[in-house]
């Protein structure tokens, strides 16, 4: 499988008071046209990651790495031309919270009509009918109201699956998801990832999925990225979660609750301080 991403040596830092602060150190992979979970707790460097490879670290933030390319372009050296032609076109990111990445003067029919105007050329008929499938098919039952309506006019989990509907409607090559699923019910749930899973499997996607849940990453994902104080401390497969080798990956597997298993006191984790070195 040949790679759409490749990542090497990636670092992202911030100036603080005590002076530079690296909160991605050194992580490396490779994604092909498949499904990766990155997984670890708040903090970890997931979301920074995820908003590098989009050229999205805010400033003062730098972000370095000895090789960024997507699909034979070297995004280290992008001019700002071409990446308004990946970003919202081949390369998307649903972002963790859609409240502050919804535009709130603006009805989400039209958020979503420009990005097609933006990357494409069709009649308003066609990126409206464009759009108001794609928000049928992330299961909201009133597409028409949805269309004309203003973010704050919606509930967190409608105004999550309108932002997913936004990132896909232009169909990417690579959709970067930080914790899509999060503020859905376990049936829309289940009908974004079965979009997403086509997407992936029909079209050739490349899938970066942030998340929380390990159990959903192990039955959703191919590979897993697990990530402590911005570094990868494991990576494999996501159906071999269950046997990782690493202590960290196994302490939080270990922390996941079980119903028919009342253990008492609950888990905790005994961390290393090599773990971070």
């Amino acid at each position: 499988m040949s790679a759409l991403l490749t990542v090497e040596d990636l670092r992202i830092t911030f100036p603080t008071r005590q002076g530079p602060s690296e909160v991605v150190r050194g992580v490396s992979f490779t994604l092909g046209r498949e499904r990766l979970g990155i997984v670890g707790e708040s903090g970890s460097g997931k979301s920074q990651t995820g908003r590098a490879l989009l050229g999205l670290t805010p400033p003062p933030g730098t972000a370095t790495a000895k090789r960024l390319d997507f699909d034979g372009i070297d995004l280290r050296n992008a001019s700002p031309k071409q990446w308004r032609a990946l970003r919202g076109g081949r390369m998307s990111m649903v972002m963790q919270d859609p409240k502050f990445s919804l535009n709130p003067v603006m009805t989400i029919g039209r958020q979503i009509m420009e990005a097609l105007a933006f990357h494409g050329r069709s009649s308003r008929a066609e990126k409206k009918a464009r759009a108001m499938a794609m928000l049928e098919a992330v299961q909201i039952r009133d597409p028409e109201r949805v269309f004309r309506a203003y973010p704050h006019e919606l509930s967190g989990g409608m105004g999550q699956r309108a932002m997913i509907a936004m990132m896909l409607v232009t169909e990417p090559d690579l959709l970067i998801a930080d914790e899509p699923t999060s503020a859905l019910d376990v049936t829309v749930q289940i009908e974004v990832l079965r979009i997403l899973d086509a997407l992936v499997k029909d079209r050739g996607m490349g899938l970066i999925f942030i998340s929380h849940d390990l159990r959903l990453v192990a039955s959703f994902c191919d590979r897993v990225l697990v990530m402590y104080a911005g570094r990868v401390v494991e990576e494999l497969k996501a159906s071999e979660l269950d046997r990782a080798q690493h202590p960290y990956t196994q302490g939080l597997m270990n922390c996941l609750p079980k119903i028919d298993n009342d253990t008492r006191p609950l888990p905790t984790m005994t961390r290393d301080a090599s773990w971070a070195l």
